[in-house]
C-alpha cells in the first residue's frame, strides 16, 4: 500500500464538526498534524470518561494499566479477548478516539490481523504493537530484552494493514531497540523498515531519565513519518523540546492507574484504622458524581420516555426569604442561591432529590425571584414574602400538595443518607428531627421538637416515634426539626385542608410550618419522627455558609 513520507502534506482535520468525523479519522489527523498532540491513559470505561471530561483529544488504552486493573501482570496474562472486552466498554463510554496498546500483537501475523479486525468492529481508532517476543515483558522490567526479527515484524504490520476494515485505522509500530540497549542506528534501521512496511506512525521508546536519545532519534529520523513518544521516565524534559523535533503525539501512559492506586490505598488504610467515614467523606468524589459519569441522567430521561411507572413524588422547596443576616452576600440573590463548593444550596437539594427518584419540583420564591435559576423546576412567587410566613408560601404550592411529596426549607444542606431515611419512612406525615440539636434550639425556638420517645444511644430506626409538639410552645424538646418533611397523598391532603382552614380563619399569613404541624397534632395527627444526629446545616449567616462545605 502507498506510504506518505511527509505528514505535512496530509489534509488537516475536516472542517465539519468532530461528531461527523470517525474516531479513526480523528486519530489519523492527530498523527498527521504539524502540532504536538496529547492523549491520556485510561484502563476502563470510567477512566475513559474522565479522560474525555478533562478535555483530551484521545485515549491511550494502556496494556500495563488494563492488566493492573484486572489484577494481573503486564505479561499477556490477560488474554486478548479479555482486553477486547474492556476496550468495548471504553469505546462505548466515550466519543474520542482510542489508541490501544496491543503489546506484540498477541502472536504472529495471523493473531494480529484477527485482533485488527475485531478492533475495527468495536470502533477502536488504532493499535500500537511493539517489536518484542510474545509473551511480552514490560519494557521497564529487566534489561536486554530480545527483539523480534525485523522481517517477521514487518510481515505483521503488512497483515494488519491488509485486513483493516476501516481505511483510517492506524497501526503504530513501537521500537524497543533503545529499551534493549541497542544504539540509535538500530532504532533508525527498524523505524525505516516498519515505515516501508506500512506503519502509520513510529513510537520510539526509552527508559532513560532524560529525553536525549529520543531527541537524537527524532532529529536523525527527519520527520519521515509521524513519531509518537511516551515520556514516563524522562518526564523532566521540557515538552517544548519535543515540539522542536516534530514529535506528533505524546502519550501520558499510566498516570491514571497510578493515581487511582495511591488514592485507593490511602482511603482503604485510613478506613481500616479509623473505622469511620466522618473524616474521609470530603476527600472522595460525591456519589452523585459516580452516577453522573455512569450516565444515570440519560437513563432517567429514557425511563421517562419509554417506561410506564408509578408517579414519582413531588418536592416543594420553600425559598422565598433573603437571609438578612448574610448581609451583602444576599444583596443580589436569596440565600438559597448561595454557592457551596461550586453549586448553589438549592441546586444541591434538587440534585439530591433527583437521585432519590423525585422528578417534579415546585420552588416557592420571593426575594430576587429572577436570581433563582435551577433547570427543570417550576417556580411560584410569593409576592408578599416579606409580610408572610412559610405556611403562606407552602399554600401557594397548589397541586404539588395533591400527591406524595417532600417539603423542605430552601436553605438547608444535608448529607444524602438523611434524605434516604426520610424517603424510606412509611407514614402519612414524617419529619426529620436532629437529636443532637436540642441544645442549639432553646426553649421558645420555632424548630424545637417534642417527641413521644426521646433519643437514646440504643435507638433503632424502626422504633416508633411521633411528634407531640413543635415550636415556641415546647418548653423541653427532644431535638430540632431540620426543615424536611415527607407527605403521602393522604398526608398531603390533610396538610392542604389545614392550610385552607387557616386561610379561612385568618391565621395563615403569619403562620410557620411548625404552626401547621401543631394544628395537625391537635386534630389527632401523629407525625412520624426520623431521628438523626447532626450531618446537616441551615444557612443563616456567613459562619453557617463557611461550615456548609463540611456537610455538602
Amino acid at each position: 500500500m502507498p506510504v506518505v513520507d511527509n505528514k505535512k502534506t496530509i489534509r488537516a482535520t475536516s472542517a465539519v464538526g468532530t461528531a461527523a468525523v470517525s474516531k479513526s479519522k480523528r486519530l489519523r489527523d492527530m498523527l498527521m498534524s504539524p502540532d504536538l498532540r496529547f492523549i491520556m491513559e485510561a484502563h476502563n470505561g470510567l477512566s475513559g470518561k474522565i479522560v474525555e471530561e478533562a478535555g483530551f483529544e484521545g485515549i491511550w488504552a494502556s496494556g500495563l494499566s488494563i492488566s493492573a486493573a484486572l489484577g494481573v501482570r503486564d505479561s499477556n496474562e490477560a488474554s486478548w479477548t479479555q482486553v477486547l472486552e474492556v476496550l468495548e466498554f471504553m469505546s462505548d463510554a466515550t466519543t474520542i478516539p482510542i489508541l490501544v496498546d496491543g503489546d506484540t500483537g498477541y502472536g504472529n501475523f495471523n493473531n494480529f490481523r484477527r485482533l485488527v479486525t475485531k478492533l475495527c468492529q468495536r470502533d477502536i481508532a488504532g493499535v500500537c504493537i511493539e517489536d518484542k517476543l510474545f509473551p511480552k515483558t514490560n519494557s521497564f522490567l529487566g534489561s536486554n530484552q530480545p527483539l523480534a526479527d525485523i522481517e517477521e515484524f514487518c510481515g505483521k504490520i503488512k497483515a494488519g494493514k491488509d485486513c483493516q476494515t476501516d481505511p483510517n485505522f492506524s497501526i503504530v509500530a513501537r521500537i524497543e531497540a533503545l529499551i534493549s540497549g541497542w544504539p540509535i542506528e538500530e532504532a533508525l534501521r527498524r523505524a525505516e523498515a516498519y515505515h516501508q512496511a506500512g506503519a502509520d506512525a513510529i513510537l520510539i521508546h526509552s527508559k532513560k531519565k532524560t529525553g536525549d536519545e529520543i531527541l537524537t532519534f527524532c532529529r536523525e529520523w527527519g520527520n519521515r513519518c509521524p513519531v509518537v513518544i511516551v515520556p514516563t521516565t524522562y518526564y523532566a524534559t521540557p515538552t517544548e523540546r519535543f515540539r522542536d523535533v516534530n514529535v506528533s503525539l505524546l502519550i501520558w501512559a499510566n498516570h491514571n492507574v497510578r493515581a487511582a492506586i495511591k488514592a485507593m490505598r490511602e482511603i482503604s488504610r485510613r478506613l481500616y484504622e479509623e473505622q469511620t467515614l466522618i473524616t474521609l467523606e470530603d476527600e472522595v468524589a460525591v456519589l452523585g458524581d459516580v452516577f453522573k459519569l455512569a450516565g444515570n441522567e440519560e437513563l432517567e430521561r429514557s425511563e421517562d420516555r419509554y417506561l410506564a411507572k408509578p408517579k414519582s413524588p413531588h418536592a416543594v422547596l420553600l425559598a422565598a426569604t433573603r437571609g438578612t443576616a448574610l448581609a451583602d452576600l444576599t444583596k443580589d440573590k436569596p440565600k438559597c442561591m448561595l454557592d457551596v463548593r461550586g453549586t448553589s444550596i438549592l441546586q444541591r437539594q434538587v440534585d439530591a432529590l433527583r437521585t432519590h427518584g423525585v422528578r417534579d419540583f415546585t420552588v416557592v420564591t420571593g426575594y430576587k425571584d429572577a436570581a433563582v435559576i435551577v433547570a427543570d423546576v417550576a417556580k411560584v412567587r410569593n409576592a408578599n414574602y416579606a409580610e408572610t410566613g412559610e405556611a403562606a408560601s407552602l399554600a401557594l404550592a397548589g397541586t404539588a400538595l395533591a400527591s406524595d411529596c417532600i417539603v423542605a426549607y430552601g436553605d438547608i444542606v444535608y448529607r444524602p443518607f438523611i434524605l434516604s431515611m426520610l424517603m424510606e419512612k412509611d407514614a402519612d406525615i414524617a419529619v426529620i428531627v436532629d437529636a443532637a440539636g436540642s441544645g442549639s434550639a432553646a426553649a421558645g425556638s420555632m424548630d424545637l421538637a417534642a417527641c413521644s420517645v426521646p433519643f437514646a444511644a440504643d435507638y433503632l430506626d424502626d422504633t416508633p416515634v411521633t411528634l407531640t409538639g413543635i415550636g415556641t410552645g415546647v418548653s423541653k424538646g427532644d431535638g430540632r426539626w431540620v426543615g424536611l418533611m415527607k407527605l403521602s397523598a393522604a398526608g398531603a391532603a390533610r396538610v392542604r385542608a389545614t392550610l385552607d382552614a387557616m386561610a379561612a380563619d385568618g391565621t395563615l399569613a403569619k403562620a410557620s410550618i411548625p404552626d401547621v404541624l401543631n394544628r395537625l397534632i391537635a386534630a389527632g395527627e401523629k407525625p412520624a419522627v426520623v431521628y438523626i444526629t447532626g450531618n446537616w446545616l441551615d444557612v443563616n449567616d456567613a459562619f453557617d455558609l463557611a461550615q456548609a462545605r463540611n456537610v455538602a
